[in-house]
């Protein structure tokens, strides 16, 4: 079984639902996305939302954010990039994903779904969903939910 509560299955399809009516122009459909998860689209935002979305479901830090972001001339600081990724994150537009205590990732995909990371390399994969089981969870403490379970498999090159 796949552990998923309500809210993020109930996340998941407004993420699917969204995808459906986008035409197709990055710019308006970065746009729509803000405007349907109720974020104005300041320039900023659409700016990074476009470098974000418009090469399809990926796996960033904010540093490699930062880093396409400067090449594609768009002036906004390291500070800018962290806040705009945890607003995304807030509205359900990206899913951040921990893979150790000093980096996280930032995925397009918000999707609920399972994640192998290739040491060395710094690289974070999908898993497909049906590819992972999740057994017993423990009970959580009184007056608290399990939000979420994310399952990270680190991977290295075979020597």
């Amino acid at each position: 079984m796949i552990l998923s509560t309500a809210a993020e299955a109930a996340m998941a399809d407004h993420v699917d639902l969204r995808r459906d009516v986008l035409n197709g122009c990055p710019w308006h459909d970065v746009k729509s996305m803000l405007r349907d998860v109720g974020l104005r689209p300041t320039r900023q935002r659409m700016a990074l939302g476009w470098i974000l979305f418009g090469k399809g479901d990926r796996h960033l830090t904010a540093e490699m954010l930062y880093e396409e972001a400067s090449r594609a001339k768009v002036p906004v600081s390291l500070a800018t990039i962290y806040n705009t990724l945890h607003q995304f994150t807030e509205v359900g537009l990206l899913r951040q994903v921990a893979v150790d205590g000093s980096k996280a990732y930032f995925d397009t995909n918000a999707s609920a779904h399972h994640h192998f990371f290739v040491e060395g390399e710094d690289e974070l994969l999908d898993i497909p969903g049906a590819e992972v089981l999740v057994g017993k969870t423990p009970t959580p403490p009184e007056g608290y939910e399990i939000a979420r379970v994310d399952v990270v498999v680190r991977l290295r090159r075979k020597s």
